[in-house]
């Protein structure tokens, strides 16, 4: 940038500008502020080297992670925090200790409280004799005071087929919140000609998944976006095994919810969620909400622990098929669920009345989606995500329109593509009224379906207004009292470490009228 330009920067935004430059910075090769660079040996084996995160904040305090790694830790290892209200730590709001157990992989899940609302926080680790890199975090606004949300959704972020160019310009982004909405790893082992292959075969153990955490989370660029704002998570599949449902693997196999205790252990300790939700055998609790100020609430479901089987699946398998309505009658079966019983009822008497949004934060397309033309009377479907549990989804919108829920959105993943999509009660009549707005992201690096077969389905699919599987990147949201902002982040090329952005799309909503419209 010219030297005259930074002049003219207003003095109100220097501090945001040289902070966005030092994320971006060490996206590419990990840079430590100057306290950092004091106290750092060149012989001392990296303990922080998976980098740090923050998550789950609320009005008073917020989760803080790290994993202490390399070779030679003790069993109990102890962990000093401090978090500030200045970057420099001349302003130390509060710090404790926290004790690393190799039992959980050496994780650390601290959990200051007594934080002050709607404010941005610098946090740290110490342990061994080693500082760690620092990162930035925030509270959420206190319950009744007016805001505004800047966040982005992601998923889907296979190692192996892609860099992590996406997470670069996250850090740069300056979000108030990140939404990852599942496949944070994969368990499939690389290719032979894989860009970035991972370590060893399909992932089964707990050693194995935690070898694969590390793998995903020593890319620095990952690590720039996890210190840059919180995070709020949620999985799909792939933190555990393909298209898997409540207990049943995709292979049947006869030990799965050994293996799904496994990943969910891993899963919490490289995680900023909080001790309360440490697994408890093959259960982990991520169901929750948020609310941010008066503005929105926000809902995090999960749609793989609680859910019925996939119907119809191919001979000798589960999982996941794609159907007609003819061939699988079971797809209409009203008792079948995608949440559980106990989830769809918790949603259902959830729903904020009061704020102007409700933001649904889910894994996959809510939206109808049909692979051929249902006017014919036998349209198909994929019956991993919502239309394979159409009455659970009908359930779900029933409630929207009954209650007069106002500002629902639903956020999803998973599909590789960028969807956004009308919600209605009923996708083959056009007079049927929109009850929420749908927004899809696209992966961060994951393959999709080739685009003339997502481009041959919009026909048979009015609702939906956007559909590009030819994109990876992000969705990026402005959200206010009165109107969302959309903008869709493309990267252009997700091959290149060092690929721009461009802004492909944009959207709008109006918070007195559900439906997405071009912006």
């Amino acid at each position: 940038m010219p030297i005259a330009r930074v002049a003219a920067t207003p003095a109100r935004h220097r501090t945001a500008l040289d902070r966005r430059r030092a994320l971006l910075q060490g996206a590419t090769a990990l840079t430590f502020a100057p306290w950092l660079l004091r106290h750092a040996r060149a012989a001392d084996v990296p303990r922080f080297a998976l980098g740090i995160a923050s998550g789950q904040p609320r009005a008073d305090s917020v989760v803080l992670w790290t994993r202490l790694t390399g070779a030679g830790l003790p069993d109990r290892v102890a962990v000093q925090w401090e978090i500030a209200r200045d970057e420099a730590f001349r302003d130390i709001t509060a710090h404790g200790e926290e004790t690393a157990e190799a039992a959980w992989a050496h994780s650390v899940h601290a959990e200051p409280v007594g934080l002050e609302p709607a404010r941005w926080y610098w946090y740290r680790f110490r342990a061994l004799g080693q500082p760690s890199m620092v990162g930035r975090t925030r509270t959420a606004p206190a319950p009744h005071a007016s805001a505004t949300l800047d966040f982005a959704i992601t998923s889907c972020q296979r190692f192996d087929v892609g860099h992590y160019a996406a997470w670069r310009h996250v850090a740069g982004e300056e979000l108030d919140l990140v939404l990852f909405l599942g496949d944070y790893i994969y368990e499939y082992p690389s290719k032979p000609n894989a860009l970035r292959p991972v370590e060893g075969g399909p992932v089964r153990t707990l050693e194995q998944y935690r070898a694969r955490y590390a793998t995903h989370k020593s890319d620095p660029a990952l690590q720039a976006a996890h210190a840059a704002a919180p995070w709020l998570l949620v999985w799909d599949d792939h933190e555990v095994g393909n298209d898997y449902a409540g207990l049943q693997g995709q292979d049947l196999e006869p030990d799965f919810a050994a293996r799904r205790a496994s990943a969910y252990r891993a899963y919490w300790e490289h995680m900023p969620f909080p001790k309360s939700a440490r697994p408890i055998d093959a259960d982990m609790r991520i169901t929750g909400r948020l609310d941010w100020g008066r503005l929105a609430r926000i809902h995090l479901l999960d749609d793989r622990q609680y859910r019925d089987p996939q119907v119809c699946p191919k001979p000798g398998r589960a999982g996941s098929n794609t159907v007609t309505l003819q061939a699988c009658p079971e797809l209409f079966d009203p008792q079948r669920t995608l949440l559980g019983a106990a989830q769809e009822q918790w949603l259902a008497q959830g729903w904020d009345l009061t704020r102007p949004w409700n933001l649904l934060a889910q894994q996959t397309l809510m939206a109808r989606y049909a692979w051929s033309d249902p006017a014919r009377g036998d349209g198909s479907y994929w019956t991993d995500g919502w239309d394979g549990y159409p009455a659970a989804r009908l359930r779900l919108l029933d409630t929207v329109a009954r209650r007069q829920v106002p500002g629902v959105v639903v956020l999803g993943g998973d599909v590789h593509a960028n969807y956004v999509a009308d919600l209605k009660a009923d996708f083959d009549d056009t007079a049927s009224p929109v009850l929420a707005s749908e927004f899809c992201g696209t992966s961060i690096t994951s393959l999709a379906l080739p685009q003339p077969r997502i481009d041959a389905a919009r026909a048979f699919n009015p609702h939906v207004r956007y559909g590009r599987g030819d994109q990876r990147g992000y969705m990026r949201f402005r959200l206010d009292a009165k109107q969302l902002q959309m903008q869709v982040r493309v990267l252009d090329n997700v091959l290149d470490p060092a690929s721009g952005i461009t802004t492909a799309a944009r959207f709008m909503v109006d918070a007195q009228q559900p439906g997405a419209l071009p912006a």
